[in-house]
């Protein structure tokens, strides 16, 4: 699986974002390279999980919409 990678723009977003969600829910100031290397550890860690589930996710909504074209086959008589 490639790794996951973010524009230096979208990684300063989400940094922002983790060192809101620290102070809001414990208050913690993070600073930028501790806040960089949690993102890093959901990349690295938990990202490859998100990936798979949506990969499963996919595969069964295409599975239903396969088993939805068979339904709709002509039965010769």
């Amino acid at each position: 699986m490639k790794r996951i990678t973010f524009s230096k723009a979208e990684k300063q977003q989400i940094i922002g974002q983790i060192q809101e969600f620290f102070l809001n829910e414990r208050d913690e100031l993070l600073g930028d390279l501790a806040a960089e290397i949690v993102l890093d550890f959901i990349i690295k860690e938990i990202g490859p999980k998100f990936y798979n589930q949506g990969i499963n996710d996919s595969h069964q909504f295409l599975m239903e919409r396969v088993d939805d074209l068979l339904g709709i086959t002509i039965k010769s008589r």
